[in-house]
């Protein structure tokens, strides 16, 4: 979307945690669009708007499509990367979407980088991002 302040895609079914999301990032100067609550949801956006510098998915949606499905479906036609949020911790779950771990590239890391000290700090040794 901009080329000056980062633009994030929230995927959270959660509208509490989906707003605090938004809050929180764009109190730390980044743009976040309006939340979506599916996977189908925001396959319909990446496919008809601008599209986001980063999406931020929740593993567990409303919807057909889990968080790892939707963003399989996004990476297909898009080369956007995605950061998972969720409280799951099934392994079967994290397997699934560790083929994304590599997602933000270094170049992107750049463009993120409070969000991404932010996140590592917070969730170290919790998450599938490398």
């Amino acid at each position: 979307m901009s080329l000056n302040v980062p633009s994030i895609l929230i995927v959270e079914d959660e509208g509490l945690i989906a707003l605090h999301l938004q809050e929180s990032l764009e109190k730390a100067g980044y743009t976040a669009v309006d939340p979506v609550s599916s996977g189908e949801d925001a396959i319909e956006y990446v496919n008809t708007h601008a599209h986001p510098d980063l999406i931020l998915m929740d593993i567990s949606l409303d919807g057909k499509l889990d968080g790892i499905g939707t963003a399989r479906e996004i990476r297909k036609r898009f080369d956007i990367p995605i950061i998972f949020l969720s409280a799951h911790t099934e392994e079967n779950c994290l397997a699934r979407a560790e083929e994304f771990a590599p997602s933000v590239s270094s170049a992107n890391r750049s463009r993120f980088p409070i969000l991404l000290r932010r996140y590592r700090e917070r969730w170290a040794g919790k998450t599938v991002f490398r």
